[in-house]
């Protein structure tokens, strides 16, 4: 098994995931590209694939950012996510230890997710490998 970090040549690849996370956003392909790029481009953010035997297993994005709540650096992980056919296999965990460890190299005091409601076997890996619910997420679209 191996960690890469994401390249703009696995745009395609990364894309696929992002589409799998809310399905009920309708996502642009050339704005997403944008987003990626930049995302690529920021030493804030992280995004890497796990692959095993010449296959990409999964997808993790993610950001640092100061927060007073924890008096510094958090990590809030935008994106994670598997393969339908490749779950319990253990790929989940390898991509969050991954971003745990990148999170923890920089000094960051927290992790932070948020998960759509519907995905409950999403939570229950979540609740399994240590997260608390310890907020709700609102959104409010800006025009």
């Amino acid at each position: 098994m191996e960690i890469k970090n994401a390249t703009m040549e696995e745009f395609d690849i990364a894309f696929d995931y992002i589409e799998k996370l809310w399905t009920s956003n309708e996502y642009d392909k050339e704005t997403i590209r944008k987003v990626y790029q930049e995302v690529l481009e920021n030493e804030n953010d992280f995004a890497f694939f796990l692959y095993d035997e010449g296959k990409v297993r999964g997808f993790c994005h993610g950001t640092y950012f100061n927060t007073f709540w924890h008096s510094g650096k958090s990590c809030y992980v935008s994106s994670i996510i598997s393969n339908e056919e490749d779950r319990g296999k253990g790929y989940g965990r390898m991509l969050m230890d991954h971003a745990k460890k990148l999170a923890e190299d920089i000094g960051c005091a927290a992790m932070f997710l948020d998960s759509g409601l519907a995905r409950e076997e999403a939570h229950r890996f979540y609740d399994i490998y240590g997260f608390e619910k310890c907020a709700f997420c609102y959104q409010l679209k800006l025009d």
